[in-house]
């Protein structure tokens, strides 16, 4: 598969409070950090691998283009960084997203949601398995700006509410396992069970 020309948004400007530390930093995969794991992964199906953070030097050492949170610097959404990608990538119609602590996302998985893309028309394109929606498994159109903006305003900064309001297009798929999330040191012990397996 050609690398894809839609540009990848990692997103790792999260508290991870519940991890107790900075998952985007937990050494993972033979890699030093979570981070740098998902963008060499990244960087063999999209053509350019961004990361959205809040403080880019901290991400001084992976080698990958950053996003500044600008706009927003003191409000902790991925709207927010929605906005500042649109922003600064002004020629990308659409962009895919990908949270840093979701690393079982397969080539496969993403390769749907850039054909559904490429074959049908709606605002999103959105990963849904059995337990519900993943808003940060998709990509995401430059039609949504203006919700954004409009969300902003009512002090709305939830990625839920958003797809709620736009025209979505859910890429229905089984594998639970697939999205499992790092969000607690449980959930770390596990994934890394899960790449020795």
């Amino acid at each position: 598969m050609p690398l894809s020309t839609i540009p990848c948004v990692l997103f790792a400007g999260g508290k991870s409070s519940r991890m107790g530390e900075d998952k985007a930093f937990l050494p993972f995969g033979g890699y030093d950090s979570l981070s740098q794991y998902q963008v060499e992964r990244l960087k063999k199906i999209f053509a350019k691998v961004y990361i959205s953070v809040k403080e880019p030097a901290k991400f001084s050492n992976i080698d990958c283009m950053v996003i500044e949170d600008i706009l927003y610097p003191d409000i902790s959404a991925p709207t927010t960084g929605f906005l500042n990608i649109l922003k600064q990538l002004k020629k990308a119609n659409s962009f895919f997203v990908l949270s840093v602590d979701t690393p079982f996302v397969s080539e496969n998985i993403i390769s749907k949601l850039i054909e559904a893309s490429q074959n049908l028309n709606y605002d999103a394109y959105i990963i849904r398995t059995p337990s519900g929606v993943h808003p940060l498994c998709g990509i995401y159109t430059r039609a949504l700006e203006e919700s954004i903006k409009m969300m902003m305003k009512k002090g709305e900064y939830k990625l839920m509410k958003l797809l709620e309001s736009c025209n979505v297009h859910y890429e229905d798929i089984e594998d639970e396992e697939s999205l499992l999330n790092l969000n607690t040191p449980e959930e770390y012990k596990r994934a890394l069970k899960l790449l020795k397996a």
